[in-house]
């Protein structure tokens, strides 16, 4: 038996606009996701968040099924936009009452609640007025989460200001292939900027009206780079894909500072006019932990082929196997990675966020799901955290990604990483082979080696 530490956290995740649908419901407003899934050619077969899972209406059932799966705590995102309809106007009370109701329910089936400020969907109405791009949202953002810590912080302990804000910034506003779907990479520089600084905010906020002993963090989606070979240049190009992906969010939340090489590198894009005297001081504010979602690694070479030549870096695919998403298995880089945390930004406590897989999984005739690739894909990587945490890694949870399937973004439906099947005409629920092993897991706080 591979045993974890007593008081491991075995929870599992979702996020708002992904399941939750009623779009249009009890008030919620619109919010970058309802307007770029209209977008032709955006999103696969212009799908759409507008049902979803029906979770809306369905979050009692949901709750139930995680508490039949052993789940000890749901990490969730709140819907800006049931909150804040119109960012200017008062908070929105039937949105709120929502998020009460599964609160109360997952407490009430012995979950905790894991309460993420803002899993990608920014209301519309801010996207009007530049979205991230615009230092004012930082002040909408604070105004939304303080009126969240003063209404759920008695019953919500445990807090996330961002998910991803490198997906928010460079997808949303650079490659374009996320809402809201821009394409300039200094609206990327300037977006990241004030993600970090609304999360610094926020944080501030939390420690002034939150609850005493409630804990606040960000999550962040780190991909371990290395080089293609043991050349300077590919080493190099290594560099560079680290300090975009993983530095440039990492330093100044943990160090309270941008890393200097890609201040530099970045000049060609921008003069950094946004960046105002005491920023970096704002948004370097203590954390009570940093959450880590997992899935893949990078390896790069010098090169301006693919997405990222106009930073002179190629990356290169190794051979590894790969999930549906493309993506390449290699649980060593999740080591890599907590190890790293522990030796270039301290001791603070680590929460595995997200790590999961999407497979093209079948439905048997006996309606079972023998989604075996995934059961090997979440045993491999908990195994590498176990070996990090022997190792001296902080690692106080795993939340795996997801609890069902859902609304893939711009893949729409096509790619399922949950660990219970949707059939997304009849929302029926169906727990898949990964579900009854992970319930095993959480039981023994371990895995069993065969």
């Amino acid at each position: 038996m591979i045993q974890f530490p007593k008081d491991f956290v075995w929870g599992t995740a979702t996020s708002s606009y992904q399941i939750e649908g009623a779009t249009k419901e009890d008030g919620r407003g619109e919010s970058i996701w309802d307007r770029f899934c209209k977008l032709p050619g955006k999103v696969r077969n212009g799908e759409n968040g507008d049902v979803a899972c029906n979770h809306y209406h369905l979050y009692e059932s949901d709750v139930k099924l995680m508490k039949s799966l052993n789940i000890q705590s749901y990490r969730f995102s709140v819907a800006w936009t049931r909150i804040f309809p119109k960012c200017t106007e008062k908070p929105n009370q039937k949105g709120l009452d929502f998020y009460k109701r599964l609160v109360d329910c997952l407490l009430e089936n012995k979950i905790s609640p894991f309460l993420t400020l803002n899993h990608w969907d920014l209301p519309q109405e801010l996207q009007d007025k530049g979205g991230w791009t615009n230092r004012d949202v930082t002040d909408y953002f604070t105004e939304y989460a303080s009126y969240l810590f003063q209404e759920l912080g008695d019953v919500v302990h445990k807090w996330g200001t961002h998910n991803e804000p490198m997906v928010v910034s460079y997808k949303g506003y650079s490659s374009g292939v996320s809402a809201p779907g821009y394409t300039d990479f200094r609206l990327h520089l300037k977006a990241s900027h004030h993600l970090m600084l609304a999360h610094g905010k926020a944080v501030k906020a939390f420690r002034e009206v939150g609850p005493e002993n409630g804990e606040i963090g960000i999550t962040l989606n780190i991909d371990p780079t290395y080089p293609a070979d043991n050349t300077i240049e590919s080493e190099n190009a290594a560099r560079i894909k680290d300090g975009f992906q993983n530095r440039w969010f990492l330093d100044p939340v943990l160090k309270g500072y941008y890393p200097k090489d890609m201040l530099e590198l970045y000049k060609q894009f921008t003069d950094f006019d946004y960046i105002e005297e005491g920023d970096l001081t704002k948004i370097f504010q203590p954390m009570d932990f940093l959450g880590l979602n997992y899935y893949s690694i990078a390896t790069v070479k010098q090169g301006t082929a693919g997405e990222f030549g106009f930073l002179g870096v190629e990356q290169v695919k190794t051979g590894r196997p790969e999930t549906f998403m493309g993506w390449e298995i290699e649980p060593k880089g999740l080591y890599d990675t907590l190890l790293r945390f522990k030796q270039d930004y301290g001791d603070i406590p680590v929460y595995i966020t997200e790590n999961g897989a999407a497979y093209d999984d079948k439905v048997e005739e006996d309606g079972s799901i023998q989604d075996e690739d995934r059961r090997i894909y979440v045993e491999d990587h908990l195994k590498a955290t176990k070996k990090a945490i022997d190792d001296g890694a902080n690692v106080k949870g795993y939340y795996l990604w997801s609890l069902m399937d859902n609304f893939e973004w711009r893949y729409g439906y096509s790619k399922r990483f949950g660990i219970v099947h949707v059939d997304y005409e009849t929302q029926k629920r169906t727990p898949k082979k990964t579900a009854y092993w992970y319930k095993q897991v959480i039981e023994d706080n371990g895995i069993k080696e065969e």
